[in-house]
């Protein structure tokens, strides 16, 4: 469902050759949780970025749903539903009107729209707070609402990015119960976090970032075995005690960056 070969992304800043990703390869199977784990700066979020066709590669490719995001951007958006913690809501809008104007910037027919509209109604539980303005909803009914917003035109691919950043334990329990809800309906999931401890709970295979480069993948009992340690936040110890790469084989052709 996801395929990452080779990707790679350089900036020129301030005259000098910045490398926020090196390299990256990975697949994701529908049904599967991939954890992109990392400390800030490690590149989880230009991968995102790249995969979602809004950052375009200094070289690599990844292809989504069978459409390659160097070439065919737009159905790449067309598959994929983000959820992001700085995403906002439009405060005057109501649940209702700003799901069905997001399904149809999709461009899902309206009958449709109205029966997926209900199906995630149900599956988030948002039918009390439907027409109320975005304005008036606690911290945790805005986000369900974005939990749904991303699920409105039915995306094979669902990426999250730090979704639960800045969320207490209720809100964190609401995230983790999307993403088994998603992975039982058969998408392919990937999630951005510097967050250990719920990766650990929620993925069933890891990639761990740094210095924008895939340092060991695999499940979590591989990943102990390859690195020798029992925790995923030993296994990240290990890695920020290690210098970053001295040089990296990429091409000299760079976007301009100010």
């Amino acid at each position: 469902m996801i395929s990452v070969t080779g990707l790679t992304r350089q900036f020129r800043s301030n005259g000098k050759l910045l490398t926020a990703v090196s390299n990256l390869s990975f697949e994701v199977k529908a049904g599967e949780v991939y954890g992109l784990l990392g400390p800030n700066g490690a590149g989880k979020t230009t991968t995102l970025r790249m995969i979602l066709g809004l950052l375009q590669p200094t070289c690599g490719d990844a292809v989504v749903d069978g459409f390659r995001v160097t070439r065919d951007s737009d159905e790449v958006k067309r598959r994929i539903g983000l959820v992001s913690a700085s995403a906002g809501l439009y405060q005057w809008l109501t649940p209702r009107e700003m799901l069905f104007f997001f399904a149809d910037l999709y461009g899902v027919d309206p009958q449709k729209a109205a029966k997926r509209l209900s199906e995630i109604s149900k599956l988030l539980d948002l039918s009390r707070f439907l027409d109320q303005r975005c304005a008036t909803l606690s911290t945790g009914q805005k986000q369900r609402v974005t939990l749904a917003r991303a699920l409105i035109h039915d995306p094979p691919v669902m990426l999250l990015d730090e979704p639960t950043r800045g969320l207490d334990v209720v809100g964190t329990h609401i995230v983790f119960q999307y993403i088994e809800q998603l992975r039982s309906l058969g998408k392919a999931i990937v999630i951005s976090t510097h967050r250990l401890d719920e990766a650990s709970h929620v993925c069933d295979r890891m990639g761990l970032l740094h210095y924008g480069e895939l340092r060991h993948e695999g499940t979590f009992p591989s990943l102990q075995q390859i690195t020798g340690q029992t925790t995923l936040y030993d296994m990240f110890l290990q890695l920020l005690s290690t210098p970053p790469p001295e040089s990296r084989a990429v091409p000299e052709v760079l976007p301009h960056v100010e």
